[in-house]
């Protein structure tokens, strides 16, 4: 196996032997064998686009069968042999449509004429030859630029799926995917075709969080500033893990009246401000922090635990039982449940003991995403130009296990008493509960959501840059960013596309960036990597 698309990877270079994020290589080579089926898949597909031919179930597909790639998803063999059997199957599909329309296709890639191999065995045989590797031949920096764009695309994919388990769609994604992933296996494509795929994945990207946020939105209310219990409240309990607000919804509409109290880990944290999910009585709180202290968090929860989307590791021994994954999230030998009915958790959650007791906490913070900043807009401009806030930091990302993230803490401890900082994704949890005061009113630390929610921070700032008359880059704005997987590079992406520069990016760059791409990062972009918090905020603010 090789994999280095996460930013924990082994030495900073890659994962050979077993991946750091509990990855074997079975479920490597798999997840290779499945990127490359959807890359021959996406030849056929876009040549359905462009005749008009077009199946939404393969659409849909090609989102799961590449979110289910992204770290910390699925690590669950069988169903990665399931996933590329249908690939083939979707592939051969629109083969055959095609050709009843009169159009010819004679793809000679392996990939859009490989047979998949019966047995599992056959299968991991396969991916082996598939993988990030599999060309030696291939020039590092074109190498570097097409992984770059694979992992944005399986930040697209994440968000599109999120989108699209809420009704709404836009087939300017799936055709990207497809054209990104087809560009996989073009030999010919030079370094400036390249990055414009690389840029172009950051338009479809912000395409993706636009439409999740309007699902969001759209179901459950524009978020509002909530205070959030981080106690817990005497009784049965059940915690929900990951981003899918559907979910936790189900889950929330299944326990009214059973006695159960319903908390938040993680990226679920933000789901307090939404109207229609802070309704419910038994929506209590949050429990712990990100998702790589779940081992001990979990361990020490006495409910039952429901992992939706990604961020799932390795579960222990003493919650094993306890745990139950939904969606495209898979561990072998986990529960999991595909059909929605949640009456399994809810079962295992009456069976435990739940909460013996109140316990007081801190409360903190959410809810101030794009409509509630937007509303104080007025007063945040007034504060501005009265100088009473000099600077906005926008300190965001994901948080993850590997030295050096104890940064973003003492970066926000040291940010001055007359500057905000907005924040969003797990990264929060380095300092979501420091109690920074406010200036006039204003919180200094402001909650905008879920990793998604960037969308949210990008309106924010256009909406600040046209008050002020001037452009982004222009604004008394700074973005210190962490990143742990590949929807912090959708992301990335995003904002290079949108032309935002001066980026700083940590704990450590990505191990699948070579010295030249870099370089053209930074003549372009003038992105950066963190270096402490003392030297940076002299930086930006003198």
């Amino acid at each position: 196996m090789f994999c280095y698309q996460c930013e924990q990877t082994s030495k900073g270079e890659g994962c050979s032997k077993i991946g750091v994020c509990g990855k074997s290589p079975e479920v490597a080579a798999l997840q290779d064998l499945l990127v490359y089926a959807v890359r021959g898949l996406s030849l056929y597909a876009l040549e359905g686009h462009k005749a008009g031919i077009i199946d939404k179930e393969v659409g849909k597909f090609t989102c799961e069968a590449v979110f289910s790639t992204l770290t910390n998803v699925d690590f669950d063999p069988a169903r990665f042999q399931k996933l590329i059997n249908q690939c083939v199957a979707y592939r051969d599909l629109l083969k055959n449509k095609l050709a009843k329309a009169g159009i010819k296709t004679a793809f000679t890639e392996d990939a859009a004429n490989f047979v998949p191999e019966k047995s599992m065995e056959g299968l991991i045989a396969q991916g082996e030859k598939t993988g990030v590797k599999s060309n030696p031949d291939v020039n590092p920096d074109i190498l570097s630029l097409q992984q770059i764009l694979t992992y944005g695309v399986k930040g697209v994919a994440a968000y599109a799926d999120h989108a699209m388990i809420l009704g709404k769609t836009d087939e300017r994604i799936y055709r990207f995917i497809h054209e990104a992933m087809a560009a996989g296996l073009n030999k010919k494509l030079g370094a400036d075709e390249l990055v414009g795929l690389v840029l172009k994945c950051g338009e479809a990207n912000l395409w993706a969080m636009e439409i999740l946020d309007s699902a969001n939105t759209g179901a459950y209310g524009h978020p509002v500033p909530t205070k959030v219990p981080l106690g817990a409240k005497k009784g049965k309990a059940i915690l929900v893990s990951g981003h899918d607000l559907k979910d936790l919804e189900e889950i929330l509409k299944q326990t009214e009246g059973k006695g159960i109290n319903i908390y938040t880990h993680g990226e679920m944290l933000p789901a307090h401000g939404y109207p229609e999910l802070k309704k419910h009585p038994h929506f209590h709180g949050h429990y712990g922090t990100a998702w790589q202290n779940q081992a001990k968090e979990f361990a020490e929860f006495p409910g039952a635990i429901l992992m939706t989307t990604n961020c799932i590791q390795k579960p222990k021994d003493s919650y094993r039982d306890n745990i139950f994954t939904t969606g495209l999230v898979g561990w072998p030998g986990v529960a999991h449940i595909a059909d929605k009915n949640f009456a399994p958790v809810i079962s295992k959650a009456l069976s435990l003991p739940g909460f013996e007791k109140d316990t007081e906490g801190k409360t903190v913070m959410v809810g101030f995403a794009r409509n509630a900043v937007m509303g104080v807009a007025g007063q945040v401009i007034e504060a501005v130009k009265g100088k009473a806030i000099r600077h906005f930091f926008l300190v965001a990302g994901c948080d993850g296990a590997k030295p050096g993230r104890n940064y973003y803490t003492e970066f926000v401890e040291k940010v001055p008493s007359d500057c905000v900082v907005l924040t969003l994704a797990c990264g929060k949890f380095r300092f979501f509960d420091k109690d920074l005061g406010d200036i006039g009113g204003i919180p200094r630390l402001l909650d905008i959501g879920q990793c998604n929610d960037a969308y949210s921070a990008i309106q924010i700032a256009v909406a600040l840059s046209k008050a002020f008359n001037c452009g982004v880059n222009d604004l008394p704005l700074s973005m210190i960013l962490s990143w742990y997987e590949q929807k912090a590079v959708a992301i990335l992406l995003t904002l290079l596309y949108l032309g935002i520069k001066d980026i700083r990016l940590g704990p450590s760059l990505p191990a699948f960036i070579t010295p030249n791409v870099l370089n053209v990062l930074v003549e372009k972009f003038n992105i950066m990597p963190i270096k402490t918090p003392d030297e940076d905020l002299k930086a930006i603010l003198g």
